[in-house]
């Protein structure tokens, strides 16, 4: 691929959506339905509230209306509801918030509630659509029940650990939705195996899809800017290595 195409895929990837507390700058401010600014805070990296993510009114830093946990991922639902995404032991979760709903609570609600739970999302208001997808797909195209609060979103693309039984086996996974369609397409990641990275250490950290190429690209983190081949598996060159 040229360099101007690289150059592009670089600056795409600055805007891709990665998980907390890594990528939090990647979550954007947004508008609710009455206009109001809500805003994203991290919360620093010492204390019992430490690497802790919460979102607000731009007014209100203090008051937060929902928290993440690490790993979990936020995006635009259109008209102005809020997505979250994130890892549920042997599940994919996402859930939809409409910020209009979201009660505050108290940052001291949270101090060390976190580090002694598995659970990645805290907020004192239910979501208003919810649903989850085993980890454990098999490789291909599936139907899915999705809510219809988060049919208005086209395409996610979310990396995450797929079960390998060799070290030559893939031990991440694309996992494309469809959401309008009610799909979602699994794509085992061939070149990121336990022979090949230090799993665990080196991960599949953020995915997009290039709109001209429409290749998928991403960052492994701890490795460099990837790639793929048209069929979304295989690796088809690196865009930056990491100097480790």
């Amino acid at each position: 691929m040229p360099d101007s195409d690289f150059s592009s895929l670089r600056q795409q990837l600055e805007r891709t959506v990665g998980p907390v507390p890594w990528y939090w700058k990647t979550f954007l401010p947004f508008h609710s339905r009455s206009g109001q600014r809500f805003v994203w805070t991290h919360h620093g990296t010492e204390g019992p509230i430490g690497y802790l993510v919460t979102l607000s009114l731009e007014q209100e830093p203090d008051k937060p209306r929902l928290a993440l946990n690490t790993y979990c991922r936020a995006f635009p639902i259109e008209p102005n509801y809020i997505g979250v995404w994130c890892p549920e032991g042997r599940n994919l979760r996402i859930t939809c918030f409409d910020p209009e709903q979201l009660k505050t609570f108290e940052v001291a609600e949270l101090a060390g509630w976190f580090k002694q739970s598995s659970d990645r999302i805290y907020a004192a208001t239910a979501p208003i659509a919810d649903f989850e997808i085993p980890l454990s797909l098999e490789p291909g195209t599936h139907k899915i029940e999705v809510p219809i609060e988060l049919r208005t979103v086209d395409e996610l693309i979310a990396p995450a650990s797929y079960k390998a039984m060799r070290l030559d086996d893939p031990a991440f996974a694309l996992f494309v939705f469809y959401l309008q369609a009610g799909l979602v397409e699994v794509l085992p990641q061939q070149w990121f195996t336990a022979a090949q990275f230090e799993v665990g250490r080196q991960w599949i950290s953020r995915a997009a899809r290039d709109p001209e190429s429409q290749r998928i690209f991403g960052e492994c983190y701890g490795v460099g800017t990837f790639l793929l081949e048209e069929d979304g598996c295989r690796l088809a060159e690196w865009v930056d290595r990491t100097n480790q």
